[in-house]
């Protein structure tokens, strides 16, 4: 069964931001001291993580992959935090926050009770500085400008007040996902475009956790935070190791070497079923999985780059290209029925904001109808049955694969087989970093994904003309340089209406305007397939606590949470005490059963998977 610490109720809610909004308790446990069932003189435990993502930096200004973001969450607090059971905002850094009448001016009360880890309190103007510099340095906005854009002047008038004066509504005041970081060692750094924050440990944070160190592609340590506010973690030590193979990540979860795998195929989820010390969690994910399109590269300045093939700016080739592929079917065979066939940019677990088209709008698998709109926009079948275009070019395209993913090998195969049927081509192209030649504008397709925030601001602003970088050698936050006026005036009024219901209506609409673009396919929305060790972690927090995921939450609770099994031998390290939210071990039938109930309710997929 599943077993959850009492709790108490939660009273923020959105629609009441025009009054002041108090700071209400995290439903969590109690925060729990070093003493409350401890490891044993000399014992420490170990909690270790595989993952198959490379850290693009511990620089929490640049960032944007999903683990990288993971380290963050756990070594630099945000103003808030979401709730674990039903993602309302909560405390975090900031204790209070109230808008005034206007809501152009909000003030945060930081609270008393945190430090850095080098002993210095964590103060108002810590926050002030790192917003500050994300406004004046646009390197320093790279992850997260899109909450500082609106942003006219942010002061600390005393250690414990933040004030954010708006140049216009902004809704995204209580879901600020920006880490804040000291600022008496941040203001030292003189260039946020190349400087990467892995020379010197243990790196000074006020999260969990702490990063003591850090080989590319091999691991990251981190050490728990004993003067952590909200309590410290139950594992004295948290390690992410890289694994290039998730059959070799799934080998060591067998032998004891690690204690958690994340992003599991079907095959290997059936296959550790049964295995002993191992419980499988299968949740509905915060994730979508897309096919997305290069629209053709630009830049603000308005220079275009790039080698994407110049078919895919019709948008009759685009929408015969979403026509030709059979969502069902992907989720049946590849996915193995883990996983909700895509519709909206949202997935349903976030139930406000999920739209999904209806009537003639919607485009269901039919090859036969992709044909005919190729044959009318002029793309006809030439002798060797290759479709060409008025210029004689065919429509041989290039897809970009992430190497460690097994999902984007086995749906490349299914497109292959499928356009051919039309007359296009499509050579895949499998890599262990995608990024470089995204960013440069070289492919014609790609495997998209991003895990969804419970306030989806920042991926619908990551399609916005504002997301491009300034130059062709910038970067920029933008997912594949999508820049359209229509959808930039929806995103812009849904920024801007604090009512929730008017909201959650703008956002559908700039969901519909992106489908019906055909710039984003989303094929699935992937549940989280995981597993951990019994005879390692005694218990852990899910989130939501109903049938929710562990790895890639949106916050720390999981890693701050997760209790050792006591008088067991982990994966270097040995026992530990307990923690409060947990979900209980040997709990895989009872989870299945709740993920269905549930389900209403800075970063690519896998290898490049961004935040």
């Amino acid at each position: 069964m599943v077993t959850m610490a009492p709790h108490r109720s939660l009273r923020l809610l959105l629609a009441s931001l025009a009054s002041c909004v108090a700071a209400t308790a995290l439903h969590a446990p109690p925060a729990h001291g070093d003493a409350d069932g401890d490891a044993g003189e000399g014992a420490k435990s170990v909690l270790t993580i595989a993952v198959s993502q490379s850290v693009d930096s511990l620089s929490p200004f640049v960032a944007q992959r999903l683990v990288s973001t993971t380290l963050h969450r756990l070594t630099y607090e945000n103003l808030t935090n979401y709730d674990v059971r039903d993602a309302r905002p909560v405390p975090g850094l900031a204790t209070a926050w109230t808008p005034s009448p206007s809501k152009l001016t909000w003030t945060y009360t930081i609270r008393s009770d945190a430090t850095w880890s080098d002993g210095r309190p964590v103060t108002a103007e810590d926050a002030a500085w790192t917003f500050g510099r994300m406004m004046t340095d646009p390197d320093a906005a790279t992850a997260h400008g899109s909450f500082t854009a609106n942003f006219e002047r942010v002061s600390a008038p005393d250690p414990r007040t933040l004030v954010i004066e708006l140049k216009k509504p902004q809704a995204t005041m209580v879901a600020l996902d920006v880490p804040i970081v000291p600022k008496h060692v941040w203001e030292n750094v003189k260039d946020f475009s190349t400087f990467t924050n892995d020379k010197s440990f243990p790196i000074v944070g006020n999260g969990p956790f702490l990063i003591t160190d850090y080989k590319v592609d091999q691991y990251v340590k981190l050490k728990r935070n004993k003067d952590f506010w909200r309590g410290a973690p139950k594992f004295d030590e948290l390690v992410l190791r890289y694994y290039k193979d998730g059959d070799a990540a799934v080998a060591a979860l067998r032998k004891g070497e690690v204690s958690f795998v994340p992003n599991l195929t079907p095959a290997q989820a059936a296959s550790l079923r049964s295995a002993p010390h191992i419980e499988v969690n299968d949740a509905p994910g915060r994730r979508f999985y897309a096919l997305a399109t290069n629209p053709g590269a630009r830049a603000k300045n308005g220079k275009r780059f790039g080698t994407g093939h110049p078919a895919l700016l019709d948008p009759a080739v685009r929408k015969a290209l979403f026509l030709a592929v059979d969502r069902g079917t992907l989720v049946d065979k590849v996915f193995q029925g883990h996983a909700v066939e895509g519709e909206g940019y949202i997935p349903p677990r976030f139930a406000p904001y999920f739209w999904k088209p209806e009537g003639a709008r919607k485009r269901a698998y039919d090859p036969a109808q992709a044909a005919r709109i190729l044959d009318a926009a002029g793309y006809r079948k030439n002798g060797a049955g290759k479709r060409v275009g008025k210029d004689g070019r065919p429509l041989d395209f290039r897809i970009l694969c992430h190497a460690t993913d097994p999902n984007d090998k086995a749906v490349a195969a299914y497109l292959q087989e499928w356009w051919a049927q039309l007359g296009i081509g499509l050579k895949v192209t499998c890599l262990d970093n995608v990024s470089d030649p995204w960013l440069k504008g070289d492919y014609d397709l790609a495997f998209d994904g991003w895990s969804v925030n419970p306030d989806p601001d920042f991926v619908l602003f990551i399609h916005t003309c504002a997301a491009l970088p300034a130059t062709p050698a910038g970067t920029g936050a933008t997912d594949n340089f999508v820049c359209d006026r229509a959808y930039d005036e929806l995103y812009a009024r849904q920024t801007g209406e604090y009512d929730p219901a008017k909201r959650a209506e703008l956002v559908k609409q700039a969901q519909a305007r992106l489908y019906d673009t055909g710039y984003m396919n989303v094929m699935a929305y992937p549940n989280a397939v995981e597993a951990y060790r019994t005879d390692h972690i005694r218990s852990i927090t899910t989130m939501p606590e109903a049938a929710g995921n562990i790895w890639g939450q949106d916050g720390y609770w999981s890693w701050w949470s997760a209790a050792p099994a006591s008088a067991a031998r982990r994966a270097g390290g040995d026992s530990g005490g307990s923690a409060g939210v947990w979900l209980v071990a040997g709990t895989a039938a009872l989870v299945l059963l709740a993920v269905g109930a549930w389900a209403a309710v800075r970063r690519r997929a896998t290898a490049d998977e961004r935040e």
